[in-house]
This record gives C-alpha cells, structure tokens and sequence, in this order.
C-alpha cells in the first residue's frame, strides 16, 4: 500500500472531519529541504541528553563521559540504522542495472531507520568507551536507555510526518485516515502513535520504580529490553512494513526481522533480570555509583589527611648525650640561666712539690 506524499492524515473516530495537511518539508536552506523527521530525530536526541545529564549522577557517571558517549554514539547509531535497515531492504537500494545506489543508501532523510541497528551500534560503541575509560558498562547503559527511550518517542513522530510505519486497515476509534497514491482513503492503524505511547509508559517505569530500587548495574538496561522487545513484537505483528528475514518462513508466513530479535530479546532480558535478582542477588554496595563513591570519600580522606601533616610542625631532635672515656654515655642537661651567667672561679695557684732528701 502506498499513501501519497504528504497525504492528509485524519482521526474520524476521535476528531470528526479535522485533518492535518502539514508537509514533510519543514523548510528551505539554499534550495535544500530540511525535512521534519530529520528536525524531530535531532530533537530527540538533544532531549535526550538534557535528561540524561539531570540523572549522571545517580550512576556514578562524569559530564565528559556521557558526552563522549553521546558524540561517537549519536551518529554511528544513525549509521547502525541504516546499514540495518539496507540489509533486509537491499533491493530497493539496487539501480535498473543492478548496481548499488549509494545516492538513496546515505538519504535518511526519506526515511528508512531500523531502531534494532542503533541500538547495537550503541551497545559497541559503550562497551568500546567502557574498556577505555575504566568505567562499568552496566552502569552507562543504565542511564543511556532512558535516553534511548525520549529518543525513540519523540523520533516515532517523525514517521508520522512522513507518513510511514503505519499499520493494517481497523475500524477501531483511535483508527487513522491515509490516502493512498490512487486516491483512495484508508483507515489503519497508528502504530507510530502506539510505540511513542508505549516507550513513554516504559520511561516512566524506570525513572520512578525501576532505578529507585535498582539492585546491580544493567538492571534498567534489562527491563529496557524486556519492556521494548514486548511492545515491539506486538506493534510489528500490525504493520505493513515490516522488515523481513530474507526468505524464511514458518510454516506459511515470513519471518519478520524485528518479531525474531524481539521474542530473543524478550527471553535473554527476563532471564538476566531473574538469575541477577533472584539467583545471585547483588548487594547494593556493588552499584558502580557507590563504588565511585568509596573512592572519592578515601581519597577525600586521603588528601585531608596529607593535609594536616603537612600542617603540623615538626618536633625538635633531643641532643646527642656525650660519650665518656669509659664508653658510657652521659645525659645532657640544660644549663640554667643563672649557671650561664655566673663568673668563673679562678684557679688557685698549684703548690711546688718539696724535693725529696737523699736516699741512704
């Protein structure tokens, strides 16, 4: 089903005859369009950013980190969706002749963004920071999901500016009206709607349950792709867009690329979230934000303790006692100030000796 380019979209379930005609297109810049999903995909990110600096904090994470992370991760991630997205679509990316169109390869802006391709992108590029800066994994995910989380519901909007991701024909109230390239309308699904409210439920659960009790480094970073797999299996099984896994099918139906990862990823998330709660409990001594801590409060103690010894004069070395003909050593005293003062005696003058008479 192909909807026509900046089709009108409307809700007549829940606003009657309303319908929004907004274009693609937000502007011009020397001849160039700037389209509003690229403006609504950069938003997200700077949102992003800005709540993931309110909360470093709390995982033991600096400024110059999570930016790091932020300026390698942004762009390779948008890089990881696309590759992602090209591989299950390579044939619309093919020219008549068969060779590879690089011009629509490097297009984002047209659309063609696969989630699951910026996550792994990022997931790399953490473990990559991770290993040089010293810092946990666990703990830098754990902040950057939520990230993940304000970029993905805002970003979702710009599918529906570019009239995409939508979903099979409904009837149900919430239902969107498109217009196919034909001109004929058809109601569907707003599956962009559902996983932009779904990642905000999910954002919410882990800013204010989740990392209030978190027990060990990764905790959010499990539930993230627990609460993501779930949701994303359900909306992908509506949409009509679906990337395929190749040709492989169960039984008569094709494999949909982004269902298989989310049933995996839903697995491995509720077993690491089970044996790291229930079968090795973690205490929470072992979060990496009380580890950073420890360290700062015994360097702190450290510094002070430097400090005071540097600030405290030294006492005066006891003299050297004297040592006596007979080897003993003899304590020296201090001598008085009337003893200093006093005049020496004089010395009285030595007797001769009488000499001795003759010896008979």
């Amino acid at each position: 089903m192909r909807i026509m380019t900046d089709s009108p979209i409307r809700f007549p379930g829940l606003f009657g005859d309303w319908e929004f005609t907004a274009s693609s297109t937000a502007f011009h810049v020397g001849g160039k369009a700037i389209y509003w999903y690229g403006i609504l995909i950069a938003l997200g990110v700077v949102l992003a950013l800005w709540f993931c600096m309110t909360q470093k904090e709390k995982y033991g994470i600096t400024e110059d980190d999570l930016l790091d992370a932020v300026l390698w991760g942004v762009p390779l991630s948008v890089v990881g969706a696309r590759v992602y997205y090209i591989i299950f679509y390579l044939d619309l990316f093919k020219k008549s002749d068969g060779s590879f169109d690089w011009g629509s390869a490097v297009a984002i802006w047209d659309g063609g963004l696969a989630i699951y391709g910026a996550v792994i992108a990022a997931i790399l590029v953490g473990v990559v920071l991770c290993k040089k800066r010293g810092l946990k994994l666990g703990a830098l995910t754990d902040l950057v999901v939520m990230g993940f989380l304000i970029g993905q519901t805002v970003g979702r909007w710009g599918n529906f500016m570019n009239r995409e991701a939508f979903g099979t024909e409904t009837t149900l109230p919430w239902r969107m009206e498109l217009t196919t390239v034909l001109g004929k309308t058809v109601d569907v699904h707003p599956t962009f709607l559902y996983e932009s409210l779904w990642n905000v439920v999910g954002l919410l659960l882990i800013v204010f349950i989740i990392s209030k009790a978190r027990r060990f480094d990764g905790e959010n970073t499990w539930f993230y792709f627990l609460w993501y797999g779930i949701g994303r299996f359900w909306i992908e099984g509506l949409r009509t867009d679906s990337l395929y896994l190749f040709d492989w099918t169960i039984g008569d139906q094709p494999i949909r690329v982004s269902q298989a990862l989310s049933l995996v990823m839903v697995l491995v998330s509720a077993f690491m979230l089970f044996y790291n709660i229930k079968l090795r409990p973690h205490k929470r001594e072992e979060l990496y934000v009380n580890i950073v801590a420890a360290r700062k409060a015994a360097a702190a103690a450290d510094s002070e303790a430097d400090t005071v010894e540097a600030s405290t004069p030294a006492a005066a070395e006891p003299a050297a006692a004297p040592v006596t003909d007979a080897g003993r050593t003899e304590p020296v005293s201090e001598p008085t100030a009337a003893a200093s003062e006093a005049p020496e005696a004089p010395t009285a003058p030595e007797t001769p000796a009488e000499p001795q008479g003759p010896t008979e």
